[in-house]
């Protein structure tokens, strides 16, 4: 005998055999017990849910004469009578399954309906199946509305399709319709251990777990994803075959790869990624398991209590805690939103694993403002530590610029206003000429305010070390960020006037103006804040470590020598709350605001709104 596929040997014979539809079996089963029968159904559903299975057992309990020949209509059609038999083998003759994907015309379903006219011949209604009710023509569904409106008693409609939506609303209105669910992959695998059960064919948990995810919903998939899987194994199932099978990637592949998106590591990103180039392994596999463990991982963070819930037996679930709780739960719902969209982008690069590696640094190239890592900062030092020039990010492999003196008395200050103990004041010398468009006055600021106020030593204890020439540093600086950190972050709050604020401005936008950067040097300059200027060198303050790039301050360094200030630029990453970006776009808002209030307080105006109930639609205001 021909070997038959388990798709077809497995197919359920009742409703009782069903599995994941207990929504319809429920309704059919109340309705053929009560006997409270439509004239026409209409299942959809995704493919292999059991739409057709379904329709074949409602024939069938419609039909069953029972084992003695006395039965009928029945909720549980007993499967050994002739008509069971012949539905079960298609060869019912008042049964007629009609593909409506090959036979989509108006002359077919005439031919169909024709057979209406007469009564069942062997059973005792006729069922009129049409399979992919939605391929037919316009004209086909205007042919069958009135039979399908007011059948013949003995006569009943069975529907199917997977795509509702294509169904003429004439037609829907005619039918009682139910929706077959695509099925869990819990569902689907525990009908895979009964059936392999059955057939005596020894199978690995994790392999009948990855053939249940692959299904998608779909019964029948999984069937045949089993069949193959077994002449794959020679006749047993195990996790290694089904997974070079199904060109699934390992969980240790995806727990690596989040764990080095979690920590930072690009290296071992790069790294894992190429492995599974090497192994040929599917990009779009590793972004859809990388997405099923995110979306576990964002369940427990959001739901702690779930960590206990879950199965023991399951040798993933510990690794998914244990990730839980190492990646911060917005950096989670970004990469799981990252993994989506990356497979979509997959077919569009020349190779899908540059494309796959491209997605995952993604991440750590917009990280989450908040983010929990060691971020490469360049700070300030304080004056009461050993002065030092403030270090570039270029200048690791560049020499370090030859100090320049500075004048004893704004030396002095800085000493005094960090309240070094025993601070001399050294005798005054007359300032060195300084280059063009370079300054080095120190701002007035409250700390120095007090420091000057304070008493100062005489001036005769002034040590030897004072006479020697001191390295270069900032002498220029705003306060703290951390002081305006809520002013800045509101909404509605100014941003507070500072000379290096006006003067960066102003730079900024002539350049801007004159065309003289463009692209990323052009939003790193609108989008930093001038912290500090020395004579050689100007530090800069961004939020994102993704404007910090060589080739953008080189460009942004040119333009400025361009303009006169040949300097180096230094950039520090922290909170900004004086950038030019920032500046504009409070311009833009007052603007605006005078606009609206321009239009608002207009007589003209005012008067429409109170004699016409006149509105004004919001966002339509534009300022001239």
């Amino acid at each position: 005998m021909a070997y038959l596929v388990l798709a077809r040997k497995h197919r359920p014979k009742t409703f009782s055999e069903m599995v994941g539809q207990e929504h319809v079996v429920q309704a059919l089963t109340n309705a053929l017990t009560s006997q409270r029968l439509h004239h026409a159904y209409l299942f959809t559903g995704t493919r292999g849910v059991g739409k057709t299975t379904v329709s074949r057992i409602l024939a069938k309990s419609l039909n069953c004469q029972g084992a003695d020949g006395q039965g009928g209509i029945t909720a549980t059609p007993c499967g050994i009578c002739q008509a069971c038999k012949d539905i079960d083998s298609g060869r019912f003759v008042d049964y007629t399954e009609l593909d409506a994907a090959s036979n989509r015309g108006v002359d077919e379903v005439q031919a169909l309906l024709e057979q209406a006219v007469y009564k069942p011949v062997q059973g005792r209604f006729k069922v009129f199946m049409i399979d992919e009710v939605h391929m037919l023509t316009g004209h086909a569904f205007n042919a069958m509305l009135k039979t399908l409106e007011e059948p013949p008693e003995y006569l009943k409609f069975v529907l199917a399709t997977t795509d509702p939506q294509k169904v003429p609303v004439t037609v829907l209105s005619r039918c009682l319709q139910f929706n077959l669910r695509p099925m869990a992959p819990e569902t689907v695998l525990e009908h895979l251990v009964q059936v392999l059960q059955t057939e005596a064919v020894p199978a690995e948990p994790r392999a009948l777990s990855l053939i249940a995810r692959a299904a998608r919903g779909s019964m029948r998939d999984a069937l045949s994803l089993t069949d193959q899987a077994i002449a794959f194994g020679n006749g047993e199932l195990l996790e290694t075959g089904v997974r070079q099978m199904l060109g699934s990637v390992d969980r240790g592949h995806v727990f690596r790869l989040i764990e080095a998106l979690a920590q930072g590591d690009g290296k071992t990103v790069v790294e894992t990624s190429e492995g599974l180039r090497r192994d040929g392994l599917s990009a779009a596999s590793t972004l859809e398991e990388m997405s099923t463990v995110l979306q576990a991982m964002a369940v427990l963070q959001a739901v702690p209590a779930r960590a206990e819930a879950r199965d023991a037996a399951d040798p993933d679930a510990a690794e998914t805690v244990r990730l839980a709780a190492l990646l911060p739960a917005d950096e989670t719902q970004l990469l799981y939103s990252l993994c989506l969209h990356g497979r979509g982008e997959l077919g569009l690069a020349p190779d899908e694993y540059a494309a796959l590696t491209m997605v995952l640094l993604r991440l750590l190239a917009f990280k989450p403002a908040g983010a929990a890592i060691a971020e490469k900062k360049t700070l300030i030092e304080t004056p009461a530590a050993a002065p030092r020039a403030i270090a570039s990010p270029a200048a690791t492999t560049t020499e370090a610029p030859t100090p320049r003196p500075m004048s004893t008395e704004t030396a002095t200050e800085i000493a005094t206003a960090a309240g070094a103990p025993g601070a001399p004041e050294p005798e005054r010398q007359p300032v060195a000429a300084r280059p063009p468009g370079q300054r080095l006055s120190v701002v007035d600021t409250p700390s120095m305010r007090d420091a000057a106020a304070a008493p100062r030593p005489a001036a005769g204890d002034v040590p030897a070390s004072a006479s020697a020439p001191l390295m270069a540093m900032p002498v220029r600086m705003q306060p703290p960020p951390g002081a305006r950190e809520g002013e800045a972050r509101a909404p509605a709050a100014p941003i507070p006037p500072s000379e290096e604020g006006d003067f960066w401005h102003a730079t900024v936008t002539q350049m801007v103006v004159a065309e003289a950067i463009n692209a990323l040097a052009r939003e790193l300059a609108l989008q930093s804040q001038l912290v500090a200027r020395d004579v050689d060198q100007w530090l800069l303050r961004v939020e994102r470590e993704s404007l910090n790039q060589t080739s953008s301050r080189e460009k942004l360094q040119g333009a400025l020598a361009a303009m006169g200030h040949g300097i180096r630029i230094a950039i520090e990453i922290g909170p900004v709350v004086d950038s030019p970006a920032r500046r504009n776009r409070q311009a833009a808002e007052e603007r605006q605001r005078v606009a609206e209030e321009a239009i608002r307080s207009d007589p003209d105006v005012q008067a429409m709104m109170r004699d016409w109930d006149a509105k004004i639609v919001p966002g339509t205001l534009r300022p001239a």
